[in-house]
């Protein structure tokens, strides 16, 4: 899994994303259909730059625009937990319960810090909220509530519980999270899904790091959707009022 840092300054250019899955290439809109494939077969390019590779991403709406479109509403908003006080694969612990929090990874102070922070900049820039899902594991569903007051727990967010994943591991958490990414919200409400690094990759092709970052995807309501924009939990506080 490559690494992706972000600064905290937003993007400005538009990126181009390809998707290309035994041979057929899609571009702009990744499509549930293109990508049933072998999932690590996906590469994503984003144009004008970046670091190459599969986690290689590039904004296609920043600053004001990004706030302008998510105040219409309309958008899938997928956040990787905020930051843990440690980061390994408690899913394929076989003590791990969760129901337990104590046998789960926690949130560190930074990360509740962070999740207060994505909070507190959806209300001061009145950014609507619907419906927010988060997988059953603490520091998810902790998240969730810490940002946004509310979440409802759905084991399609979750891990499949094993360190190392088979290709129809991979696939299987890919076909679990598609309909919540393709779902088209509510009239004037955007969506927020609150899970983890490979759920998101599983059906995307991009690793999200760091803990906390977040991707804006708008769903084209065929089984598609595109990805515009990713975050990092101090940007959203640097969105212009």
């Amino acid at each position: 899994m490559a690494n992706r840092l972000k600064s905290i300054e937003l993007f400005l250019a538009a990126g181009l994303i390809t998707v290309s899955a035994q041979g057929t290439t899609a571009t702009e809109t990744i499509n549930a259909e293109s990508l049933d494939a072998d999932p690590t077969s996906v590469e994503l390019i984003a144009g004008g730059g970046g670091e190459g590779g599969a986690s290689s991403f590039e904004d296609k709406l920043s600053g004001a625009e990004l706030r302008d479109a998510l105040k219409q509403g309309g958008y899938v908003i997928y956040f990787r937990h905020a930051q843990t006080e440690k980061d390994y694969a408690d899913q394929a612990d076989p003590s791990l319960i969760l129901g337990d929090c104590s046998t789960q990874r926690s949130l560190s102070e930074a990360g509740w810090r962070q999740a207060r922070v994505i909070g507190a900049a959806f209300e001061d820039l009145e950014i609507p909220v619907g419906a927010v899902y988060s997988s059953e594991y603490c520091r998810a569903w902790q998240t969730a509530d810490l940002a946004f007051g509310q979440y409802q727990k759905e084991s399609a967010l979750n891990f499949y519980p094993a360190e190392e994943y088979t290709d129809a591991q991979f696939a299987q958490m890919r076909d679990a999270v598609t309909p919540f990414l393709t779902a088209v919200p509510p009239s004037g409400a955007n969506t927020v899904l609150v899970g983890h690094d490979d759920v998101f990759e599983a059906a995307t092709g991009i690793y999200p790091e760091p803990q906390g970052i977040a991707y804006v995807l708008e769903p084209d309501g065929q089984g598609g959707f595109e990805i515009l924009a990713n975050m990092l939990p101090e940007d959203w506080a640097l969105l212009p009022r």
